[in-house]
């Protein structure tokens, strides 16, 4: 892990990414594949689908290096949860890719941060991976570095949108529902999307995150 600033908010990611470790790989029987793709250092632009709100911490951890995420504006101001998500790095958005979260994303992209985003804008209502927002085709068209799609699988029914408590699927329990999977696909280099008009790029992105997704849903518990 490399790009997180300071003794002490490095402690803290680290005790956070070992404490989610130990809760999903026992309580929900998590599987990742692929960290070795994302690029060790330098700017990097991670996209995955978003089936939960466990999604930050399921990214994070196949991720062997410091993660900047993108929240609502509204999120910092929930007792417990602000002050939380702020200590981990966290960056306050509108919902939705819209000129700030640009901003933002492009802001510490330069900087040589990874950062992630979710490119369906919301948390899906179905489990399926929905259509990307326009605003991440504007984000991708002014990158000048690589793309690294993330697949999600079994968040959705371990705690979707719809219910009020997660279900776990524990590790020495036999398989349910709920067990999860995620894998990391290879960087996607800047390249390939300058020349492509929005409708393709959007279309392109959709179907990388999409394969990520089959992926991470081959490798959960069963």
């Amino acid at each position: 892990m490399h790009d997180r600033p300071g003794l002490i908010g490095r402690m803290w990611y680290d005790a956070a990414y070992w404490a989610s470790w130990g809760g999903f790989t026992f309580g929900f029987s998590y599987r990742g594949t692929g960290r070795w793709n994302v690029p060790k250092r330098g700017p990097a632009l991670v996209v995955a689908n978003h089936q939960s709100m466990f999604d930050p911490m399921l990214v994070g951890l196949s991720c062997p290096r410091y993660l900047t995420f993108l929240a609502r504006k509204t999120l910092f101001d929930v007792p417990l949860l602000g002050p939380l998500i702020r200590s981990l790095g966290s960056v306050p958005i509108d919902r939705g890719m819209a000129k700030d979260g640009i901003r933002a994303v492009l802001d510490r992209l330069s900087h040589g941060r990874a950062v992630l985003v979710f490119p369906e804008g919301e948390r899906t209502f179905s489990g399926d991976l929905q259509p990307l927002k326009p605003g991440i085709a504007l984000l991708v068209q002014r990158l000048n570095c690589p793309v690294v799609p993330v697949g999600i699988a079994g968040a959705f029914d371990a705690w979707n949108r719809h219910t009020t408590i997660p279900r776990p699927s524990p590790l020495f329990l036999p398989p349910g529902a709920s067990t999860i999977g995620v894998s990391v696909g290879e960087p996607i280099p800047a390249s390939r999307y300058k020349e492509l008009g929005r409708d393709a790029m959007l279309a392109d992105l959709h179907a990388e995150i999409a394969r990520q997704v089959a992926k991470a849903e081959a490798l959960r518990r069963r």
